[in-house]
């Protein structure tokens, strides 16, 4: 499905505007008509727009001059000025400005289709480049959510069932289990993959700062603000604003996201404006949000409204049939990474990868195969390259074990020298002379 552009047209003769705006809409482009600069950044500086329609003479204001101006309140704008009275010298003019094209009058609305075409593809590949560039700052084996495990199959059938809607979507799951991953998967499946994925990680900014970074600022709106900052609402206009750890939101701004969500409004920090938004929140949390609201910490309206589809992502304990090959992934990526030949694993190692718990999920063991890959100076992974929780040591040899005498001796002087209060006492139960139980103590390592 295409996707329509956000246009706005500024233009002094009101019927070049319905024209216009007419002509645009009924190619699914939604239009914004004003009539001179000041209503132009006005609309600019309260909502997204792809393209701006900029008439050479408004009145007696030059459409060069807003074109700068248009620029600033949004960096990602094209703008496009249209005139009757075209030139080379004014074409050569407009760019230097920034415009982004010019189209002389009269045009047909082919042409002005075209234009369309041509600034819906530059825009596509510009969030694209975006997105390739965070996908590669974070880029990771994890991120494919092939799984085996029937409770993590029916968890991604139903974020494929909702990922083309707007529903707000409520992620649960351990740290560690690849939410954001998940949240990440659910946009790029969704209508909105063309547009721009932020995320924002609540614990990780004061409230004053996490206001900033969710709904932008004016320059001078506190101490620190040296200009103008866009938010991460607006910079995610069209797509999707993941919000991880939303327990950690304090209770001022919950009130602010509930606004943006029921009344798709907002202002930014230090101004009275209000804007306009357009953009899915998926939100996450590792802790119990129903309790949160029960103790007081978390709004109940905010939590009805955020959790209308609720998504649970089981832990990698019960997702056994994932670990190994999640595991083997993660050792050929970080092999590449690390121009290391390292094929596999042993099958003592293999083992201890299946019966440990993963607390920390799959960050854990993202962390385990890493260490274990740049450990390793075989072809294969054994446990001496893994942390020693994940190894359980080997039971105790008893008398009658099929080991050497000398295990059990070691075994049973380090058990009796544990228990006594000096050598020479250690040397009567043993029946030893103190000088062959000095001896022992040296040959064992006690």
């Amino acid at each position: 499905m295409t996707t329509g552009l956000t246009v706005l047209i500024v233009d002094d003769e009101p019927n070049i505007r319905k024209t216009l705006s007419m002509a645009l809409e009924a190619e699914g482009q939604r239009v914004v008509a004003v009539s001179n600069g000041k209503d132009a950044l006005a609309e600019a500086s309260r909502r997204f727009f792809d393209l701006a329609l900029v008439d050479l003479r408004l009145g007696t204001a030059s459409g060069l001059e807003l074109i700068p101006a248009l620029r600033t309140t949004c960096p990602w704008l094209k703008v496009v000025v249209i005139t009757a009275y075209a030139s080379i010298d004014t074409a050569v003019e407009a760019m230097r400005r920034g415009a982004f094209d010019y189209l002389p009058k009269p045009f047909s609305v082919e042409q002005l289709l075209l234009l369309i075409d041509k600034v819906r593809e530059v825009r596509t590949l510009e969030e694209r480049v975006a997105a390739l560039q965070e996908a590669l700052n974070e880029a990771a084996p994890e991120a494919d959510l092939t799984s085996r495990s029937p409770a993590m199959q029916r968890i991604l059938a139903l974020a494929r069932r909702v990922a083309d809607s707007d529903t707000t979507l409520l992620i649960r799951g351990e740290s560690g289990t690849g939410k954001t991953i998940l949240a990440r998967a659910i946009h790029s499946w969704g209508r909105r993959a063309a547009r721009n994925f932020g995320v924002v990680s609540c614990p990780s900014l004061s409230a004053e700062l996490l206001e900033s970074e969710l709904f932008g600022h004016v320059k001078g709106a506190f101490t620190g603000a040296l200009r103008d900052h866009l938010g991460r609402i607006a910079a995610c206009e069209g797509g999707t604003l993941f919000l991880d750890e939303i327990g950690d939101l304090p209770l001022p701004l919950q009130a602010k996201l509930l606004r943006v969500l029921q009344e798709k409004e907002y202002e930014r920090v230090g101004e009275v404006e209000t804007r306009k938004a357009d953009v899915r929140i998926i939100t996450a949390t590792s802790v119990d949000l129903a309790a949160a609201v029960k103790a007081g910490r978390f709004r109940e309206d905010l939590f009805y409204r955020l959790n209308v589809v609720d998504i649970v992502v089981p832990p990698l304990r019960e997702r056994q049939e994932d670990i190994l090959p999640l595991a083997e992934r993660l050792l050929a990526w970080f092999a590449r990474q690390n121009h290391r030949r390292v094929l596999g694993f042993t099958e003592p190692a293999r083992a201890a990868l299946r019966h440990y718990s993963w607390p920390g999920n799959v960050r854990e063991l993202r962390n385990v195969i890493e260490r274990a890959v740049l450990l390793c100076t075989a072809e294969t992974i054994g446990v001496e390259c893994m942390p020693m929780h994940l190894t359980p040591a080997p039971p105790e040899p008893k008398v009658g074990d099929l080991v050497p005498l000398s295990t059990i001796e070691e075994m049973h002087i380090r058990q009796v020298l544990a228990t006594t209060r000096s050598l020479d006492e250690a040397a009567r139960v043993l029946g030893m002379d103190p000088v062959t139980l000095w001896r022992r103590r040296k040959k064992y390592g006690v």
